[in-house]
Formats: structure tokens, sequence, C-alpha cells
């Protein structure tokens, strides 16, 4: 002991230091506890995802596209994403055999840490390889499901279709709940039948709103005022909306909601491994770049069927954009050929009348 240290001085540094202690654990227990809450969340959702999304996987019988020499990694590598959008319902009574309401395929670029989303208009006049000849795209799915669907699509774009995921509208519905709703904007004032079919049961005024699922549902369906184009352009919006709002952090606790809705609504032959390797897309630490498009055309009706008539040069150009963005030689394959070739331009028979 120092001559000027007493032995009250040393009680009195000790206990300084003791309550510094104190201060200190006080803080880093809620810290860790956090911690070890979150981890426990982190953990509970990988088990469930896992448990959800399995059952969501359907094989669709193909190790890989006909357009890919090898089978992908989207660990690795650029990859293209087919979502279809089936109106299907107890309600309609047309399980399993409905038309699809929408069609966007698009294209993820690992490095740029981009998506490029292509509305394909329901109503487009093409070739559907099922049936052998031309009709509305909407129809291959009720020809010949999702398989008729994507060979569709790849014939029409002369681009790999690598994974598909199908839901029907209860899963966009309970997603856009899940996350609180979403914001976007409300082109024109709009009276729309809602999820049960009950004609105007959704009423909306223009501007930028926040909207639930029956509502963004709506917007999403409706073309009464406009055209099935804007339509698309819509669909891409609200799609871009879903996707931010799922992935910024106050939406990290919703996400069990959001895989129970995804979950009971959704088929795909994408494996929970594959899933997985797309969060990086939303957790990348540079901003998601998307980037949307329609198919460019003009109204086409021949007879008593209206038809949406592709323009050949603006898909063309589509075709080389797509090409690009999946980093792909910008020339059409040789099975592509093949199958173009041996194609007839027939048109459907007469059984479009009843198509909407």
């Amino acid at each position: 002991m120092s001559d000027n240290e007493t032995p009250n001085s040393r009680i009195v540094r000790k206990s300084k230091k003791r309550k510094k202690k104190r201060i200190v654990l006080f803080i880093l227990i809620p810290i860790l506890i956090a911690f070890l809450s979150v981890a426990s969340y982190a953990a509970y959702l990988y088990t469930k995802a896992d448990s959800v999304f399995s059952e969501s996987y359907e094989d669709d019988g193909r190790e890989k596209s006909d357009l890919r020499e090898e089978k992908v990694d989207p660990t690795e590598d650029n990859v293209s994403i087919l979502i279809m959008g089936v109106d299907e319902s107890e309600t309609r009574g047309n399980e399993g055999n409905a038309l699809s309401d929408t069609l966007i395929l698009a294209t993820l670029n690992k490095e740029e840490n981009s998506v490029n989303m292509v509305s394909i208009p329901r109503d487009s006049y093409v070739y559907i390889p099922e049936v052998g000849y031309e009709t509305k795209i909407n129809h291959a799915h009720s020809y010949g499901g999702t398989d008729a669907t994507v060979e569709t699509v790849e014939n029409l774009l002369d681009i790999p279709v690598d994974y598909h995921v199908k839901v029907n509208f209860d899963a966009f519905i309970d997603v856009v709940d899940a996350i609180n709703g979403i914001n976007v904007e409300v082109p024109y004032e709009l009276y729309e039948q809602n999820s049960e079919d009950v004609a105007g049961a959704i009423h909306l005024l223009p501007g930028e709103q926040d909207l639930n699922g029956e509502e963004a549902l709506a917007l999403a369906r409706t073309r009464k005022l406009d055209n099935d184009i804007e339509r698309g352009k819509r669909q891409q919006e609200i799609i871009k909306s879903v996707v931010k709002k799922s992935i910024s952090l106050g939406s990290v606790f919703k996400y069990d909601n959001i895989i129970d809705a995804v979950g009971d609504n959704m088929t795909t032959n994408m494996t929970f491994d594959e899933m997985k390797s797309f969060v990086s897309y939303g957790s990348s630490s540079s901003n998601l770049d998307f980037e949307t498009h329609t198919l460019e055309g003009y109204d086409y009706q021949p007879g008593n069927t209206y038809y949406y008539q592709l323009d050949e040069v603006a898909l063309s150009e589509t075709k080389s954009l797509l090409k690009s963005h999946l980093e792909i030689e910008d020339e059409s394959s040789v099975a592509s050929d093949s199958n173009n070739s041996s194609q007839t331009t027939t048109s459907s028979p007469n059984n479009d009348n009843n198509s909407y």
C-alpha cells in the first residue's frame, strides 16, 4: 500500500470496477439474448422452409432445358425462371385445367445482381407444340399444364426455361397480407371482382396507396379500362413491390407467414437447396436491379376471336436482350431451328370463343 493510499480508497476503486463489470454485463446480456433469439428464429425458419418448400417441389421429369448443353447451377450460373399465375379455384371449378392468367419470364444475372422480367400478354398468338397449332398462349396450360407452358415459352423466345414457379391467386393474396400490404400506384378508379368472383367487390381510387392482398390482386387482374399490355406492366410493378418489401429488414419476422402463404399455393421444379441460392440476390450489398419489359405487338382478329399478334422485330430484340442477360450465344439453337422448320402455322380450331 502506498503512503497516500488508505484502505477506504482501495475499497472505492474495487467498488468502481465492480460497477463497470455490472454495466458491461447489463449491456451484453440483452444483446446476447437478442442474438440467441434471432439465431433460434433463423434456425426455426430454415427448418420450416425446408419442410414446406420441399412439399412444393414437383419433378418435371427433365434434368435440364433442351436449350442448355449442361444443367445449370444457380449458385454460379445465370438462370431463368418462368412465373405462372393460374386462376384455379373451387369457385371456378377449373382446378387442373385452368388457363394461365399471368406469364412472366425472369432472367437473373449473378454478377450484376440484376433481374430482367418480360411479361407475355395472355392473348399472344403463338405456336403451341403440345397441340401443333397457333392460338392464345394462355391456352397452353389448359392443354398440357406446366410442361406445355414451359415448352411454348421456350419455343417462342428461344430461351431456356431453367426453373418454373406456378402459383394460384390465393398465394398472391396471402403473401401481400403477410407483409402488411404493399405501396403501389393505382392508375385510375376501378371496380373489380374479388377472389371469390363477387363483381364490384373491390373499389380503388387513383393514386399511390397501400393495398392489401385482395386489393393488390384486383389491380393485377383488371384490364377493363386499358389493355393486357398495361396489365402486364402493373403486374411487374406489383411483383417488384412485393419482392422489395419482403427482403426489407422490417419483414424479417413476417417470413413465417410468407412461407406458409407461398408453400400452400405453389408448385415448382426447384429444390430447397436451389431456392437458397437466390437469397444472395436480396442480401447482396448492392441494390437488386430490376428491369421490366413487355412483348410488343398489335390487335389481331381474323374471325370472332381476339388475339395479340407479336411484332417480329420487337420479339427478335427481346430474344437478344434476354440472351445477353443470361450471357448465352445470340443464336437459335439447332434444336429450336429443327422444331421451327417442322412446325405448321395452322390456326386453332374454333375453340376460343369462350376464352377470356
